[in-house]
């Protein structure tokens, strides 16, 4: 059985219309390096990833998404 990279989980997960942080990422996907997964995919595939800032009382952390499956509440 052919195992399935981090980054093609990732892809498959954003391309559903999830988003992804990382705190998710190494939640779901065991990925400590969500960055670096998401730059891989922006390079290789040419995703139209983009990121927004979210923050939760004094924290504050990335949420990445696909521009096209941006939908507004």
């Amino acid at each position: 059985m052919e195992k399935i990279t981090q980054s093609e989980q990732i892809k498959k997960h954003l391309e559903s219309g999830g988003t992804i942080t990382a705190l998710s990422a190494l939640q779901i996907f065991g990925c400590m390096r969500l960055a670096a997964r998401i730059s891989e995919l922006r390079k290789k595939d040419h995703l139209p990833i983009a990121s927004r800032t979210v923050t939760n009382g004094d924290k504050r952390f990335s949420e990445y998404y696909l521009q096209h499956n941006l939908k507004t509440v």
